[in-house]
């Protein structure tokens, strides 16, 4: 009898085994396949919609290549002063008009807001790629450079942005980089989700906005929250170790991936940095 018992158990962990097996390669496929659409939610618009947002602005649609076209919006103070101008680089969600609301209290302070639309999102067109949301952000620096002298232009991404800003930083000489809600790499954030899995090879978005960050000569400031489940405090704390001693990385007790912009810590800072 218990030998049949062993037996049985046996048989019973060999098919559990191959249940968690089997689970694991399955959900490991699923995640390559579609890690695209699990990293990019875009939301398109028709080329003759129209934007309406509470402050001025103008639309802009600029040929990047044959094919391509990108689709920004600049916003403007209320009045005629310009300190410089921030080139925000959203998140993954939708397109400019969800994070439009934000760039208030950039223009109170003096700056224009440039804010473009990844390939795929709101008006602008073209395949995604890692090199070509790099090459565009590269070219909006550049079309900066064009009106504004380097020490006028703050770089500022936002989650998926924050790395496609860092990698803008490393290349180029600014003002300041201000990363809210940042990553260590797109292939860490799955490993904090999916640990178990080899995602520095599974991923093919790689965004190392930890090697950025090392390249970056003028000073960054870092805001994140403790209570991110988007974004995991963990994830974005790694970045510490890459910061130069001058760097800040703020945290925001509390703080979640969506309303750091709410917290007094957050306006106080962001404000006191504008304002120099």
């Amino acid at each position: 009898m218990n030998n049949e018992k062993q037996g049985l158990m046996k048989r019973r962990l060999f098919r559990w085994i191959k249940v968690i097996v089997l689970l694991y390669f399955i959900i490991g496929i699923g995640m390559f396949y579609l890690q695209e659409y699990i990293l990019f939610k875009p939301e398109k618009f028709a080329a003759n919609h129209v934007f309406h947002f509470n402050v001025p602005f103008q639309e802009m649609k600029i040929p990047f290549n044959e094919t391509d076209t990108m689709s920004m919006v600049k916003f403007f103070p209320g009045d005629s002063i310009r300190k410089g101008v921030v080139l925000y680089f959203h998140g993954n969600k939708q397109n400019i008009e969800r994070y439009a609301k934000f760039v208030n209290v950039f223009t109170k302070n003096g700056y224009e807001v440039w804010m473009e639309d990844y390939p795929g999102y709101g008006k602008s067109t073209g395949n995604r790629t890692e090199e070509k949301l790099y090459r565009q952000a590269l070219e909006l620096q550049h079309m900066a450079l064009s009106r504004f002298g380097k020490d006028s232009i703050i770089l500022y991404g936002k989650s998926l942005g924050s790395g496609i800003a860092a990698y803008v930083a490393s290349q180029t000489d600014c003002k300041r980089l201000i990363l809210e809600t940042p990553y260590y790499s797109i292939p860490d954030v799955f490993a904090a989700y999916a640990f178990m899995y080899p995602t520095q090879r599974m991923i093919t978005y790689k965004i190392p906005t930890n090697k950025y960050l090392q390249q970056v000569k003028y000073p960054i400031t870092i805001f994140h929250g403790t209570n991110d489940w988007v974004i995991p405090y963990r994830c974005a704390s790694k970045l510490k170790s890459v910061l130069k001693p001058t760097d800040e990385f703020i945290t925001i007790e509390e703080g979640t991936h969506h309303n750091l912009a709410t917290f007094d810590l957050y306006k106080q800072k962001l404000d006191s940095l504008l304002k120099n």
